[in-house]
């Protein structure tokens, strides 16, 4: 089984930054994409980035060019780098994994808090 744990999130004020790092365990098998979503209270889970294994990154509009997203060469971690945080970026950060033959794997979130 593939297990995915979620860690850096926490409190910030504005205009501050947190790095996120997702890290997998298991029988893993090869990872088509990694991806970063986020849920904030009372809305649907968003995608925030993802990055394929080829190394292609894409962002969701409203964290271009505040977010990094970047995988290491072993397909068992992925992090994300976020820069001048803003308030609505308060969510529970989640990732997840999908396989080249479209199993997803998800972690358990990781919250991350943004303070005005």
């Amino acid at each position: 089984q593939v297990q995915l744990v979620e860690s850096g999130g926490g409190l910030v004020q504005a205009g501050g930054a947190l790095r996120l790092s997702c890290a997998a365990s298991g029988r893993i098998p090869a990872i088509m994409v990694m991806g970063w979503y986020r849920q904030a209270p009372g809305k649907q889970r968003d995608l925030v980035a993802t990055i394929t294994s080829a190394g292609v990154p894409n962002y969701a509009d409203t964290v271009k060019g505040r977010f990094t997203i970047s995988r290491d060469g072993a397909e068992r971690a992925v992090s994300l780098q976020m820069n001048s945080l803003k308030p609505e970026d308060t969510a529970v950060y989640y990732c997840k994994f999908t396989s080249y033959d479209s199993e997803n794997y998800w972690g358990q979130g990781t919250q991350v808090t943004v303070s005005s």
